[in-house]
């Protein structure tokens, strides 16, 4: 881990100010997810996300309190975006997703880290941190990363059902890693439900999470291994030509021909 990445991240004003907030207000704030995923791959953490103890409306309560502008449009999922010193930063209580069916869930607040971290895709993605620089890692988010692998939390067939949109995020993961080391059972799996999640997801949401691919680290690595293609990339172009979706096929799968050929 990059000691020297994570104290930068810690220190940088917007957070700084944020964890101040929340810490005169005697409540916990923690970063979460891809920020320091990526600082723990030395790399410059993007999008800011961050997890706290207090529910969605004391959230805006302290916002407002402390004159920091926000967007609230989905509070109902616990997340509100604020502008501390006119930064992004995405705060989201801490919650259980419950009867979730695809993309649509319902949310219980709860104060338990664990189970917030419970409801995410990958061991990886479900790493916290402290104002103090402490890591708080569940379910050896760091190993794995360390590893170069990607592991589901829980069971990877429930994951999926819960929002199939994790098949194409798995793929995507890939390009994090120069060499990923890849689990035979876990790709048979998400490659099981490559064909029921085109009945569940709009082509214009798979689109966008293929665009993602081309911008991680190492893009290859999402679309075939040892000169061979991912069956979701065949599969996926069948679907778009079927749905005469050509929006797909020339900024997303014609791409992918040309990079690897």
């Amino acid at each position: 881990m990059s000691s020297n990445k994570i104290n930068t991240l810690v220190g940088e004003e917007h957070i700084k100010t944020l964890f101040s907030i929340f810490k005169n207000h005697d409540t916990e704030l923690r970063l979460v997810g891809g920020s320091i995923r990526d600082v723990m791959m030395s790399r410059d953490a993007s999008d800011i996300d961050s997890a706290t103890t207090l529910e969605p409306n004391d959230v805006l309560k302290l916002l407002k309190k402390n004159n920091i502008e926000y967007d609230d449009f989905a509070i109902r999922y616990g997340s509100i975006t604020a502008y501390p010193n006119n930064k992004k930063i995405q705060i989201t209580s801490l919650r259980e997703d419950i009867n979730q069916l695809g993309r649509h869930t319902s949310v219980l607040f709860t104060k338990d880290w664990k189970k917030d971290a419970a409801r995410r895709d990958f061991t990886f993605n479900a790493l916290y941190l402290g104002e103090d620089c402490k890591l708080y890692d569940y379910y050896n988010g760091q190993e794995d990363l360390q590893a170069k692998v990607i592991k589901f939390i829980g069971e990877i067939e429930d994951r999926i059902k819960e929002d199939y949109l994790r098949i194409y995020r798995y793929f995507r993961f890939l390009g994090l890693f120069d060499l990923p080391l890849i689990d035979k059972k876990t790709q048979s799996i998400v490659e099981k439900y490559i064909h029921e999640s085109l009945g569940v997801l709009t082509n214009d949401v798979i689109r966008q999470e293929v665009l993602k691919m081309f911008n991680m680290p190492f893009p290859l690595n999402c679309f075939y291994r040892s000169q061979v293609k991912f069956k979701w990339v065949e599969i996926l172009k069948e679907h778009f030509i079927k749905t005469n979706y050509e929006l797909g096929l020339k900024k997303c799968l014609n791409k992918i021909d040309n990079i690897i050929n």
